[in-house]
């Protein structure tokens, strides 16, 4: 397991082989990304935590999808600082023994570091900045695990 909060950018391609070479014993490796959105009204996104806390939580997070769904590796890579429309902003990568495991602990680790990870985000575009609130379809979206 291994949990990682920078503000550096990361090369998508090197995690991911990087993981998938540790990986022994896995039947399958799932690697999600997220970018800052562009909706054309956003040309950056600010991104704040409290160091320490927040790799508290993911590894509480991540030990959590480790056990449910007997992982042999799980990667959390998030971002923080100003980062600007089409930049990643996370990755996720699980190793199980099969798909529908890997599968599902990503998802549920999405799920939960976008909902319970302490990350507070601003979106600044033309018009100002703004505090990004919490969105009801995503504690929705807890209810399925």
């Amino acid at each position: 397991m291994r949990i990682v909060v920078q503000e550096a950018g990361f090369d998508l391609g090197d995690e991911a082989r990087s993981f998938a070479a540790g990986a022994t014993g896995a039947g399958a490796v799932v690697t999600f990304t997220g970018v800052v959105r562009g909706d054309g009204k956003m040309a950056a996104m600010e991104i704040e935590h409290y160091p320490g806390m927040t790799e508290k939580a993911i590894t509480a997070i991540v030990a959590q999808a480790m056990e449910r769904w007997a992982l042999s590796d799980a990667l959390v890579i998030h971002r923080h600082g100003r980062l600007v429309v089409g930049e990643p902003i996370m990755m996720v990568a699980t190793a199980a023994r099969h798909r529908v495991e890997a599968f599902a602990a990503a998802e549920f680790l999405m799920d939960y570091l976008k909902s319970r990870a302490p990350f507070w985000k601003k979106e600044i575009g033309a018009d100002g900045a703004a505090w990004v609130a919490a969105r009801d379809e995503d504690e929705a979206a807890l209810t399925r695990w």
